[in-house]
């Protein structure tokens, strides 16, 4: 007797990356050089995928790491990417590299955050930035956007508070496009939430901006700092943790912020 075909977990999650990159079942399985059928097949459960097959579509479609393992547990095999605290020996190269990008930033601030923009590693000029910022806000596991945009954190500080939080609102959108992470929605949700939070951007600001790069613009004492920041990831991960972490670097975006931070001691 034939039995009507369900979609399997890994089909169901293959098909949600899909959509979620805009693709039809035709156009994955055309870069992929899979069939369509066969295609159509994973995604309703009639096939089982192999573990070598879940990795192609996954790599084809963009998945993080942390979501290939969770596809590869859908479909009933163990996981291949490793989870390894920046803590342990094995990591300890990458965590001497990260130390010697922050402490060579000086006297400029820069951080190395996760996923979920929890700082992970600071150098000393962050001082600039959280100065003011409540206590527990940078308890462990301190939240750099959280701390950013609440009102008990750098919020009060931020001269062009509604550009920046757009921006960084912005940014969260696309990141939880690219990964359809649940925790950064989650995030999202509680910053678009804060007094004074833009989503958008102002049109006629935003038009009328002379700037290259949107800066970020703090109170410090009688002056104004303005910085601008580089995001940077490493380069062909194997390691989930690894893969998640990012370097934010700011710099000075104008000279008095230059000549401040220049004479800041250490």
């Amino acid at each position: 007797m034939a039995v009507a075909a369900r979609a399997s977990p890994v089909g169901r999650l293959l098909r949600e990356w899909r959509r979620r990159r805009n693709l039809s079942q035709f156009q994955l399985a055309a870069g992929s050089a899979v069939s369509a059928r066969h295609l159509s097949f994973i995604e309703t459960g009639r096939t089982r995928p192999s573990r070598e097959m879940v990795l192609h579509l996954a790599d084809r479609l963009d998945v993080p790491l942390r979501e290939r393992n969770a596809l590869l547990l859908a479909a009933g095999y163990a996981p291949v990417y490793g989870e390894r605290p920046l803590e342990d020996e094995e990591m300890g190269p990458v965590r001497e590299a990260l130390e010697r990008f922050l402490a060579a930033h000086e006297p400029y601030p820069a951080v190395v955050v996760d996923r979920r923009w929890n700082l992970v590693l600071g150098n000393d000029a962050v001082a600039v930035l959280t100065e003011g910022v409540a206590p527990d806000l940078l308890e462990p596991p301190a939240n750099a956007l959280r701390a950013s945009l609440h009102p008990r954190g750098l919020a009060p500080r931020i001269v062009n508070f509604g550009e920046w939080s757009a921006h960084v609102l912005h940014r969260l959108r696309r990141q939880i496009a690219v990964t359809g992470d649940p925790d950064v929605a989650a995030l999202y949700d509680e910053l678009a939430a804060y007094p004074g939070v833009a989503t958008e951007p102002p049109p006629a600001e935003a038009a009328a901006s002379a700037e290259i790069v949107l800066p970020v613009q703090l109170r410090h004492g009688d002056t104004v700092l303005a910085f601008f920041s580089t995001i940077t990831t490493f380069g062909s991960p194997i390691d989930v943790t690894l893969a998640e972490l990012a370097v934010e670097a700011f710099y000075p975006a104008d000279g008095v912020t230059k000549a401040a931070l220049a004479k800041r001691p250490g």
